[in-house]
């Protein structure tokens, strides 16, 4: 059975971290093997595009939000952060990234997480919701505010051991991204030294937002990836379905549909290859808000028409019905599409320049 309709892989997402930390797989992700470095994009998209054909998408999901972002951040630590990146490099330690707040969603200004930095330690209080990799993870990278305000200089990283008194974990209440670990973590009043601040005091925002840049790219190469697996998949069922003598392929419309979803699949590719550099290289904000935008449209539509196309299979473990569900949360994660758009538009002068002939 060809791997475009054969089941997904039940290997968890923590499970699959391992597997790929001791075959090399991760440190060949970014340029020399130093994530500090950056990524180099078409790796990542090679190596997310082997693990979106055999695994789940919460599997997927537990590996993307690491690869492109929680591990480039630890390389912004000091000691105790470079440990931990190294162990995670050999996927020795597992993760999370917990920066959305109990209900500030993409608006991070609004966070309420707190950090109280003194010089005898640090003190974490509050609760991140969603958070891949939460019920599974070793380490938890905590973006929280050590200063009243919305003022984008207020917010620091923290590096949180899961195992810390103090830290409470729950699942999340879903029954989609199996292996994800998605849950909701409690900080109460986590006490901790001082060498557990990631980067400088004050500088949280802004590494989110370089590195959140690279995981908007990481998201537009699995969407290609994810694309292209469903499309023939749902190609190989029509091809399989009679009709009228001969099969649902052989119906124009059909194939016009299916066509529909080339095209569009074909247009976020190359979106995605003429824009990788530049959020790899520039954390180009508008280049990755362009992509994140577009991968989302992109899937909805695609998988909605294979979900139509599959007719009663796309409800079935391996149609793309259940797919479509989850694959929603590339409007949601990282940043809402409303939100990216909105970036995209305040850059408005700029785009119609580079559009010039």
């Amino acid at each position: 059975m060809s791997t475009a309709v054969a089941a997904r892989s039940n290997t968890t997402g923590a499970q699959l971290w391992a597997m790929l930390g001791r075959s090399g797989s991760i440190a060949q992700v970014y340029q020399d093997g130093d994530p500090a470095a950056g990524v180099d994009p078409r790796r990542l998209g090679e190596l997310l595009a082997t693990v979106d054909e055999t695994s789940t998408i919460g599997a997927t999901l537990a590996v993307c939000v690491q690869l492109a972002t929680a591990v480039p951040l630890l390389a912004t630590g000091g000691e105790t952060a470079r440990q931990v990146l190294l162990r995670a490099l050999d996927g020795d330690s597992l993760v999370a990234l917990a920066a959305t707040d109990e209900a500030a969603g993409s608006d991070l200004t609004a966070l309420a997480t707190e950090v109280r930095i003194e010089e005898a330690g640090i003190e974490v209080h509050g609760t991140k919701k969603w958070i891949t990799n939460a019920t599974c993870a070793d380490e938890i990278l905590v973006l929280a505010r050590h200063r009243h305000g919305r003022h984008f200089a207020n917010f620091t990283w923290i590096l949180v051991p899961a195992s810390a008194p103090g830290v409470q974990v729950e699942s999340a209440d879903t029954e989609l991204f199996d292996g994800s670990g998605t849950g909701h973590i409690h900080f109460d009043h986590v006490r901790l030294p001082r060498d557990r601040l990631v980067g400088r005091v004050g500088r949280g925002l802004p590494a989110f937002a370089t590195h959140i840049a690279v995981e908007r790219l990481a998201g537009a190469l699995w969407g290609v990836a994810l694309c292209r697996r469903v499309l023939a998949d749902t190609k190989q069922r029509l091809l399989a379905r009679p009709h009228g003598g001969a099969t649902l392929w052989q119906m124009d419309s059909v194939r016009q549909r299916f066509a529909v979803c080339l095209v569009r699949t074909r247009q976020l590719h190359a979106l995605t290859c003429e824009l990788m550099d530049r959020v790899t290289v520039r954390h180009d904000t508008t280049a990755a808000a362009m992509l994140k935008s577009s991968v989302a449209d992109t899937l909805d539509h695609v998988l909605g028409e294979c979900g139509h196309l599959q007719g009663a299979e796309g409800f079935s473990s391996t149609g793309a019905q259940k797919l479509r569900a989850q694959a929603a949360l590339f409007g949601v994660g990282g940043g809402a599409t409303e939100v990216v758009l909105s970036v995209v538009g305040d850059n408005a002068d700029a785009v119609l320049e580079e559009l010039s002939p």
